[in-house]
């Protein structure tokens, strides 16, 4: 029979084959069910045939009866979507949800927005811009590609012998941890918990059917160095003790390598290991043979140079990558009332969290 059905590991692998981002795969949605987020995974079938479909979370809003649901990634919405999203929506007591298309920009909804009330969102989570490397290009194109400075980072780290390589084991992972922690503090950036990373690690890291090719499967890979002190130059016998600079989580999705987190070492700048470990994610990418890597998330085409994220943006520019637009977010108003208050009171939130940074 045609119409929507749930999602569950029987139909996974059909699932993943229609959905286009990370954030809409089976696995992500397993991964945020174990933090504790409702999660709503529906499929559309067709002929006996998955078509289409979506994962949607619900989140609690604090002190309420109710929820707001966020479709990050999804799909171009139809109107047989967006009626099955706003059934779900009225069921569950939300307020809004916010959906944030896998659209580039320039593309129309085609939807009727006023009947649907869906509008530009009020506070986006999802960047609007990302770069996207095309890694079919040779080695030799790639790095002729890139900005002359980030060629000469990547040389310096291979002077420094700073090793990079996969390792997905608790060991790397806790010294993926400590990085992230000692990054953030130092950032001074809003970020996932711990327990946060954890669950992604033990989700995704594990367990993976090798045998499908319609998964979302999770890399750690670390660069570390081996400061070498003027007494072990003179010692013949090698000490293999080696410190880990640089940690990337990277995701793969059908052709698609992704960069959705990193975390580095305050020690041992001087090596340029961050841009090796880039060099050598983009290589790891091209083993695999996929098509492109998207560095997840950067500003807009002119960058405001005071931005706290415009040296990341630059970053990611240096690697000759396209810098791509898509139509944004947009809120499906499921309670009008119940929505402007909920504006006001989220903005007042914000402006507390940023005072609140200031001063702490």
């Amino acid at each position: 029979m045609d119409g929507f059905i749930d999602v569950d590991e029987k139909n996974r692998d059909d699932y993943n084959k229609v959905v286009s981002h990370p954030l809409q795969s089976y696995e992500w949605g397993e991964f945020r069910k174990k933090t504790g987020v409702k999660v709503i995974r529906r499929a559309l079938v067709k002929d006996k045939k998955i078509i289409d479909g979506f994962c949607l979370t619900l989140h609690k809003v604090p002190k309420t009866k109710y929820y707001i649901g966020y479709l990050p990634k999804g799909n171009p919405p139809t109107p047989q979507i967006l009626e099955e999203v706003k059934r779900i929506g009225l069921e569950n007591k939300c307020i809004f949800i916010q959906l944030e298309p896998n659209m580039k920009a320039g593309t129309v909804l085609d939807v009727n927005k006023k009947y649907f009330r869906l509008q530009k969102a009020a506070h986006p989570l999802f960047t609007k811009y990302t770069f996207v490397l095309d890694m079919e290009k040779s080695e030799t194109d790639l790095l002729a590609n890139m900005h002359p400075k980030t060629r000469y980072n990547i040389r310096v780290a291979e002077k420094h012998k700073i090793k990079v390589k996969e390792d997905n084991s608790e060991a790397a992972f806790n010294d993926y941890l400590k990085l992230m922690l000692e990054t953030t503090n130092r950032q001074g950036f809003y970020a996932h918990t711990p327990s946060y990373h954890k669950n992604l690690w033990e989700v995704l890291s594990k367990n993976q059917d090798q045998k499908s090719k319609n998964q979302l499967t999770y890399h750690l890979i670390n660069a570390s160095y081996h400061p070498v002190t003027t007494e072990e130059s003179q010692d013949p016998t090698p000490n293999p003790q080696s410190l880990t600079l640089t940690s990337w989580v990277l995701f793969v999705f059908h052709d698609h390598l992704y960069y959705p987190y990193g975390a580095s070492s305050r020690q041992h700048r001087e090596t340029m290991s961050n841009n090796l470990v880039a060099w050598e994610a983009i290589k790891f990418g091209k083993r695999l043979g996929l098509k492109y890597f998207d560095m997840w998330g950067a500003l807009g085409p002119e960058p405001d140079k005071n931005d706290p994220w415009y040296g990341f943006h630059r970053f990611k520019q240096g690697y000759g990558a396209e810098l791509v637009e898509f139509v944004g977010s947009f809120d499906l108003v499921i309670k009008p009332a119940a929505y402007e208050i909920y504006k006001v009171a989220d903005k007042a939130r914000w402006a507390a969290l940023r005072v609140r940074k200031m001063i702490g």
